[in-house]
């Protein structure tokens, strides 16, 4: 009996722990945030021993540390890798250009490009490279996409050109270089196509893809990797940026208003939460600092404008300096930089014309209050005598003889609730 249930587990096993497909998809730049996608999911589908890991990419590039992670993992990964370059419309450039060929396989559907992977750095200042170190980064990119392609023996002078020459390229005129494996039109079709297919792992070994009725399993990203994935939007990251700056200001400028400060507060930590993620260039950061230093000066220190002046240059120029990162995705644009820094300053001139009023503006109660009020002699004032003045009467002095029912005007306040007043 015990012999005949053996027997039965062991027939029913396979279709107990049949294995599946885990697809995932990546449409945004190549980041921390996207790498650590990618690498848990490759880790879960090794752990699980999973038949296939079906990355779905849409990518303008990314960071070279975030793609190299991304790249290692793959190679080392137990499961293979497909990556498909779609829908019709989507692009693998830069960064995607080196996982896609780093795959076990690379398939794109028709309507799709691929290449332009020359590297683009900046220095700290965020200013371009010289000649000599562009040269040395050039040389690097170009030996690591070779020893890829000729790895998975695909076409290493193709690739070559896309980091030496910029170049780009079709789905099909990769297909006729053996740049890809195949062209499929769907995630379905690139299946069905694949299964049954040996491919070449990275070690050299061969496995056969056996994935006819095999389950399919979606892995998105986690709560915690889309909320960062959001907060990394370079645009998303300068706004936060900027409302930070602007609710400390307003607090600093109107004490006690309490929201502005804590809503800048919390802007401001989400802010350097996303800067984790992104390149930041710290000379930019802190020339926006130090616009917000200025503008804070401008309420305490009478410079007619200057400093606030010197402020909105300032932030012009960090906000350009902010992001460091050649791949435009990543950083914010000049369009978009102009127009949050000018409703920025118009904000800071709008408070600052508030506050010179305020100062400006004659005290309407106090000792100060007093000064300047009109009221009317009730004796005889030579040089002493009584006023009466809002509503109250005073003692009072005048330097010039006054006589009773004439009008006199506050001049000063004087201790032991006396003031001096002459003729109004």
């Amino acid at each position: 009996m015990r012999a005949k249930i053996l027997l039965v587990l062991t027939l029913l096993w396979p279709f107990s722990a049949a294995a599946e497909v885990l697809k995932i998809r990546v449409d945004a730049p190549i980041h921390p945030v996207t790498s650590e996608y990618i690498v848990k999911v490759l880790e879960t589908a090794d752990r699980d021993g999973a038949d296939l890991v079906l990355l779905t990419l849409d990518t303008p590039g990314g960071l070279d540390t975030s793609m190299r992670e991304i790249i290692t993992a793959i190679v080392n990964a137990k499961t293979p890798v497909a990556v498909w370059v779609g829908p019709s419309g989507s692009r693998a450039a830069s960064a995607g250009l080196f996982i896609a060929l780093a795959a076990d396989v690379f398939a794109m559907a028709p309507g799709t490009s691929t290449g332009a992977a020359h590297p683009v750095g900046v220095s700290i200042t965020g200013q371009g490279m010289d000649k000599t170190m562009e040269e040395k980064v050039v040389n690097d990119a170009a030996a690591y996409i070779r020893s890829i392609a000729e790895k998975r023996g695909r076409n290493v002078s193709l690739a070559e050109d896309a980091v030496r020459k910029s170049l780009s390229y079709t789905e099909k005129e990769a297909l006729d270089a053996r740049l890809i494996d195949l062209v499929a039109g769907s995630e379905d079709e690139l299946l069905a196509r694949l299964d049954g297919r040996t491919v070449k792992r990275f070690d050299g070994s061969a496995v056969t893809l056996t994935l006819a009725g095999k389950p399919v399993s979606e892995r998105p990203m986690t709560f915690r990797q889309r909320f960062l994935l959001t907060i990394a939007n370079p645009n998303l990251a300068y706004i936060l940026l900027m409302i930070g700056l602007l609710g400390l200001y307003f607090e600093f400028s109107h004490p006690g208003a309490v929201l502005p400060g804590v809503l800048g507060g919390i802007s401001l930590l989400l802010a350097v939460f996303a800067f984790q993620i992104l390149p930041i260039n710290y000379v930019g950061l802190g020339l926006i600092l130090l616009a917000l230093i200025l503008f804070v000066l401008e309420i305490k220190v009478q410079s007619f404008g200057m400093l606030a002046v010197g402020g909105i240059i300032a932030m012009i120029i960090g906000s350009l300096m902010l992001i460091k990162s050649p791949v435009a995705a990543l950083r914010p644009s000049l369009s978009f930089v102009l127009p949050v820094v000018i409703a920025f300053a118009g904000i800071v001139l709008f408070l600052l014309t508030l506050v010179f009023r305020a100062h400006r503006r004659r005290p309407a109660t106090g000792r100060e209050g007093m000064v300047g009020e009109i009221g009317t002699a009730r004796t005889d004032l030579s040089p002493a005598g009584k006023v009466f003045v809002q509503g109250e009467l005073w003692d009072a002095e005048a330097d010039a003889p006054v006589r009773a029912g004439e009008k006199v005007k506050v001049v000063a306040v004087l201790d032991g609730l006396k003031i001096r007043v002459g003729k109004a």
